[in-house]
């Protein structure tokens, strides 16, 4: 039986029609300055397609890293509840909301040549990160992989462990469970993660300038060459902000059975 619709209070309804006011308007604003008669014209660019091939690249690979590193953490984490695992929780949940530029500096200190595992990454392995693509990888799974733990372990706990007790029952290994019962049952639940992974990775700014650098071909990404725009060209800057906005939504839509249910 469906619940009955009740009226807002009128107390309410002016807070709440600010707070979409304050998510909308801006939308609106970026929309209504999108250079649309030229906008094939600006994306096409040589500089944009290039920011656009190193976007997809970091994007890509860091969400890949993020499934890799973060599935077995997020069971891990959704399987035990001691101090250690609420501690790694924490840690992993630091991403979400440090400032960009703070992450960024850590992976610098943590990572660059003189920093303090990077040192030994340059001394031993000749591996040096800042100012490389790869460097941009890390960055950009530094920031998205709190995205991918934190959807997958949400759903895990949700799940509970029948299906695993049941394949144990049957002689499975832990490891043969998880690969066969656990990941093939959260499928949409990793891939909600992995999309909010891409698209985070996709939109990281602040973490890749501090870190990786704004070099044109190896570490410029889109919200870097927006940035650049915004000087020089800012039709241009509104151009491919329009396409990030897209993504966004395109994600949020694919996802939208996740936060608001399914249609019936």
């Amino acid at each position: 039986m469906k619940a009955p619709t009740r009226r807002p209070p009128a107390a309410l309804v002016g807070p709440a029609g600010l707070a979409v006011a304050l998510v909308v308007l801006p939308i609106i604003g970026l929309l209504q300055r999108a250079p649309w008669s030229t906008l094939i014209d600006r994306l096409t660019d040589d500089d944009v397609l290039e920011a656009l091939q190193v976007s997809v690249v970091v994007s890509v690979v860091a969400a890949t890293v993020a499934t890799v590193l973060g599935l077995p953490l997020a069971w891990i984490l959704a399987r035990h509840d001691g101090r250690l695992a609420r501690m790694v929780r924490a840690a992993v949940l630091v991403p979400m909301v440090l400032p960009p530029v703070v992450g960024g500096t850590a992976l610098l200190f943590a990572l660059g040549r003189r920093g303090l595992f990077g040192q030994w990454l340059d001394e031993w392995f000749g591996i040096t990160l800042p100012f490389t693509t790869a460097g941009a990888v890390v960055a950009a799974s530094f920031v998205a992989l709190p995205f991918f733990v934190t959807t997958v372990e949400a759903a895990l706990r949700q799940a509970g462990t029948e299906l695993e007790d049941a394949a144990a029952v049957n002689g499975a290994t832990p490891l043969t469970a998880f690969l066969t019962v656990t990941v093939p049952a959260s499928r949409d639940a990793i891939g909600a993660g992995v999309a909010l992974a891409w698209a985070r990775a996709l939109g990281e700014f602040g973490a890749t300038i501090t870190f990786a650098g704004n070099l044109a071909g190896e570490t410029r990404t889109l919200p870097l060459e927006i940035f650049l725009a915004l000087e020089a060209d800012p039709e241009s800057a509104v151009a491919i902000s329009v396409v990030l906005l897209g993504v966004s939504l395109a994600v949020l839509v694919t996802l939208r059975g996740r936060w608001f249910g399914r249609d019936r």
